[in-house]
């Protein structure tokens, strides 16, 4: 099979699937798509993409089947649960799991979906949000054989400015996890640090500038400022996803025995936003527990 021809599926069109999805379409990969509710992939049916009956019927018809979905839940039953991917999944096809879930049930998953039907699986994690997503920059970790990965190449290199093999099955949501310690920890910090400038009555909105070059510049710093200045938290990643991940960051640091102080501080500052109501708030609110006035 020549995979300039790869038939692709995708299923999980949300804040990042959707950019992904249209990405696809726009690059004239012939893409499926298929979701629980269908008026959320009504608009990138009517860009182009034909909508499955079911995620089996996505599977059956696609080479290669993205998942992109919210937690290990979901993959579970998205993949496993009635009229689920590995109903129509065979040998030869690839599942990339680009949703940020637990690593032992990722090995446990892939293992499942092999020896079940001969499915081949990537896990594939990504780190840029939407605005990455929809420029096609996102850094995608992954976990898999060398095979599976060279396979769906052609496909994600449309979605990711790195795609890179960390290693075997799990390897790429171990290296989120390592991913969401530092956007995690350097987020409540930055907060720490945009609060601290306004309250000294400096114009927090030129840090980017005063910093460009020096070793305090980052691009998560670009990102994070005109949202904490402002107080607009209009979500481009839920603050109940990042806990979500914390969690599995602390879990994972509890196996392997890794000390985590900072990051262990950094998910209780998360857990607090969610105990006060602000799950769904971006994930730059977290600027508002500093606050003598909280913006949310």
């Amino acid at each position: 099979m020549s995979q300039s021809i790869l038939k692709v599926g995708y299923v999980g069109i949300g804040l990042m699937g959707r950019p992904m999805a249209l990405r696809l379409l726009q690059a004239g990969v012939p893409l499926t798509v298929w979701g629980r509710t269908p008026e959320k992939v009504a608009d990138v049916v009517a860009a182009g993409a034909v909508l499955a009956d079911s995620a089996a019927d996505l599977a059956r018809a696609s080479d290669v089947v993205i998942a992109c979905v919210s937690d290990t839940a979901a993959v579970e039953a998205v993949v496993f649960g009635p009229g689920g991917i590995a109903e129509g999944a065979a040998a030869g096809k690839v599942l990339v799991d680009m949703s940020t879930i637990h690593a032992g049930r990722s090995r446990a998953f892939a293992r499942r979906l092999r020896e079940e039907t001969g499915m081949g699986w990537i896990d594939a994690p990504v780190s840029g949000g939407p605005p990455g997503a929809a420029a096609g920059t996102l850094a995608v970790m992954a976990g898999g054989s060398e095979a599976d990965f060279a396979f769906v190449q052609p496909v994600i290199r449309h979605l990711a400015g790195a795609f890179t093999l960390m290693g075997g099955p799990g390897a790429g949501q171990t290296t989120k996890m390592v991913n969401q310690v530092i956007v995690g920890g350097c987020k409540s910090v930055i907060a720490e640090a945009i609060q601290l400038a306004m309250n000294a009555g400096v114009d927090a909105t030129r840090l980017p500038e005063a910093f460009a070059g020096g070793r305090a510049d980052s691009s998560l710093l670009r990102q994070s400022v005109p949202k904490m200045v402002s107080g607009d938290f209009t979500p481009t990643g839920h603050l109940r996803t990042m806990m979500k991940d914390l969690d599995m960051v602390m879990e994972l640091a509890r196996e392997t025995r890794t000390p985590m102080p900072m990051t262990g501080l950094a998910t209780e500052i998360h857990r607090m936003m969610v105990a006060h109501g602000h799950a769904d708030t971006d994930t730059t609110s977290v600027i508002a527990l500093l606050r003598d006035k909280p913006l949310l």
